[in-house]
């Protein structure tokens, strides 16, 4: 009987279970910027804000393209320790993502570690200096200019550079 009945939670996890995937956003998805609103459209999938962080290794995060674009470009060594935020999201929201953040060919989903600085009210799991992994958009696939391009530790589209980043629905 206790067989019967350990198989049946299994079987119930594996029905109502949800995996969920920690990833780091550093632009315009982070609390306070233009498409934040993006992380908690339900239509999107699940996405529940974990933490603030910053990236262990150095990186260039550039503002690039006629809509103002923050990119990192995964150049390890190169510019700053990018700040942004962690969420934990469901595979539906990933898919969203993945599909806003135009995967594979704009960006790339690559594992991260990340450095915790300050962890959200009831958040188990993480602790603030700790190191952990977490999917970050960055490309590999930018233009040569963009490396001559000032470089940001944290990026705020309505920042003291005066490059506003241009929404989709606002593009032609």
């Amino acid at each position: 009987m206790m067989l019967i009945h350990n198989i049946w939670l299994k079987v119930f996890c594996v029905l109502l279970c949800v995996h969920m995937t920690q990833i780091f956003v550093y632009g315009t998805l982070k609390r306070g910027q233009p498409n934040n609103y993006r992380m908690f459209d339900s239509a999107n999938g699940k996405a529940k804000f974990l933490a603030s962080a910053r990236t262990t290794r150095e990186y260039p995060l550039v503002i690039a393209s006629k809509y103002n674009v923050p990119f990192l470009l995964n150049i390890p060594g190169k510019g700053h320790r990018v700040e942004g935020e962690i969420y934990r999201v469901d595979d539906q929201m990933l898919t969203f993502l993945d599909d806003f953040e135009t995967v594979p060919t704009m960006y790339q989903r690559t594992l991260f570690k990340l450095e915790v600085l300050e962890c959200a009210d009831g958040v188990e799991g993480l602790k603030v200096r700790s190191v952990t992994d977490a999917f970050v958009y960055s490309t590999e696939t930018y233009q040569p200019d963009w490396l001559s391009l000032p470089t940001y530790e944290s990026y705020d589209s309505y920042g003291a550079h005066g490059l506003q980043y241009v929404l989709q629905e606002g593009r032609d």
